[in-house]
């Protein structure tokens, strides 16, 4: 993991096409806007494991016809 400072109002950049800017920070929070094409999905990370978790659990579920809609 990269970890580096930035101040409010300077950025990151990921790769050619991504920009991380910091927006606000105060006490224990940061507010960053990130900026990125669309075809780049960006979602907060605990979102991205609770959906990631109901796929996989899903999945398992063996559940191969659904019922027919009345």
């Amino acid at each position: 993991m990269l970890i580096i400072s930035r101040k409010v109002g300077e950025q990151v950049m990921i790769g050619d096409d991504v920009v991380v800017t910091v927006v606000d920070v105060g006490g224990q929070t940061a507010r960053i806007g990130i900026d990125a094409p669309r075809s780049i999905p960006v979602y907060r990370a605990e979102l991205w494991a609770a959906v990631r978790d109901e796929n996989r659990a899903a999945a398992e579920d063996g559940v191969t016809v659904l019922p027919p809609v009345e």
